[in-house]
């Protein structure tokens, strides 16, 4: 089915020079094999630290399946490693996969089928994230293990200061951003930042983007559809209009502006109070989050900003015994509090999310934080990726830099997205649908 659908000849990506094309190999049998019947050794590739505090209470209670953990660096690199270690027949038994690479994994015939594994643990995990390992089919590719649903952080002193309410719709995101701006020009509400598609990734999700769709043996691909254009647009005014900035997150000068108080949200991922903490030490104790600004009065949907899981490779000799810890890591009861505890993440599933209770030190001045992030994760809508979503990504850095800085169309740079995808695509060996 893979094959049909997703395999090519050459396989090109962004994860560059990987040398990652498929050789049309066959697909790769489910993780179903008989029970292991003496000691196996397995490897597992991942970026979360430690995670070898985790795998030692795994081998010590199950000494017939022993998990070795190697560090790799995350993101892109990692990405193009597994796809070539795949490609040369030495991945290793297990790979930290984030959700917008699996499908080049799955293009690649590099994972194995984990539907039969997976079939007793669907219903720990909500349907957005469990359509992140799936692809929009009944086939699982991964179990999932971190997510990042979105939510709005917020300065609640100066929303006093400013006599500003916390936004529930975008159209009062927008007032207070000119409500804001008018008051002191040197504040802004927030910024919009071109180096950043995954958080625009997330917002268009929150509004019903569907970027990529299997149709029969072909692609549909929809960058360019009308949820994404209302949110370029949105924000593409604001930007026009002067009311929010257009400075990059994660920049000497976001920091400052976030330290100073002059940028007063911040639409990110359950992550944020990590990166604020670091990043904005002097307002500690000051920032809130609440549930993005919605479209639709009275309507609860987020997006996704990152998110991994844990998938097993199709060469893998020991496919049921990797399968069978990916499991455990993913939702065992002790095995999600340390992937909480240890490796600092927000599990993916829906029992780890509900046994947080302590805010984050950084937000002790909001006890229901996670009470708040977990009704927000329960209404987080992702979508399925595509298989060059680095050429995606890419598209969006080149046409908002451009978009932000001459002020111009952001409907045209989310089109400008859309035609280097289809053609990248085209020129890969993919089938797209009309």
């Amino acid at each position: 089915m893979r094959t049909k659908l997703l395999g090519v000849a050459a396989l090109v990506v962004t994860l560059a020079a990987a040398g990652c094309a498929s050789e049309g190999a066959a697909p790769a049998p489910e993780a179903t094999q008989a029970a292991p019947q003496g000691p196996v050794k397995l490897t597992y590739w991942t970026w979360a630290p430690n995670m070898d505090k985790i795998v030692a209470v795994w081998n010590q209670e199950h000494p017939d399946i022993q998990v070795t953990v190697s560090k790799q660096a995350g993101g892109d690199d990692a990405a193009a490693k597994f796809l070539t270690a795949a490609k040369a027949g030495n991945p290793p038994d297990l790979v930290q996969a984030e959700y917008q690479h699996l499908p080049s994994f799955i293009a690649a015939d590099a994972v194995a089928d984990l539907t039969t594994a997976a079939a007793p643990v669907k219903a720990d995990f909500s349907e957005g994230v469990w359509g992140q390992v799936t692809l929009g089919t009944d086939t699982v590719y991964a179990i999932p293990q971190d997510s990042g649903p979105m939510m709005l952080f917020y300065r609640k002193d100066l929303f006093d200061k400013y006599d500003i309410a916390v936004p529930k719709t975008w159209q009062e995101y927008a007032e207070a951003a000119r409500k804001v701006h008018e008051q002191d020009p040197k504040v802004f509400l927030g910024t919009f930042s071109s180096k950043d598609p995954g958080a625009f990734t997330g917002l268009a999700q929150q509004a019903g983007a569907q970027w990529w769709a299997i149709d029969g043996e072909s692609w549909k691909v929809n960058v360019a559809d009308e949820p994404t254009t209302r949110v370029a647009d949105f924000w593409g005014g604001l930007v026009k209009e002067g009311v929010i900035d257009g400075m990059p997150y994660f920049t000497p000068e976001w920091n400052k502006a976030l330290n100073d108080g002059k940028l007063l949200t911040w639409p990110s991922a359950i992550w944020a109070p990590g990166v604020l903490s670091s990043n904005a030490p002097k307002a500690k104790g000051k920032w809130a989050a609440a549930p993005l600004p919605q479209w639709k009065a009275g309507e609860n949907f987020s997006g996704f900003w990152g998110g991994s899981s844990v998938a097993v490779a199709a060469k893998s000799k020991h496919q049921a015994a990797a399968a069978k810890f990916a499991t455990w890591l993913n939702t065992d009861a002790k095995a999600v509090d340390l992937l909480v505890k240890e490796a600092a993440i927000y599990p993916a599933a829906t029992k780890g999310q509900s046994a947080l209770t302590e805010a984050p030190d950084y937000f002790s001045t909001q006890p229901d934080f996670w009470q708040q992030a977990a009704g927000v994760a329960a209404g987080a809508r992702g979508f399925t990726f595509g298989p060059n979503v680095g050429v995606t990504y890419n598209a969006f850095k080149d046409s908002f830099d451009k978009a932000v800085q001459a002020r111009s169309s952001f409907s045209d740079a989310v089109r400008a997205m859309q035609e280097a995808t289809v053609a990248d695509m085209r020129k890969s060996g993919f089938q797209i649908a009309p």
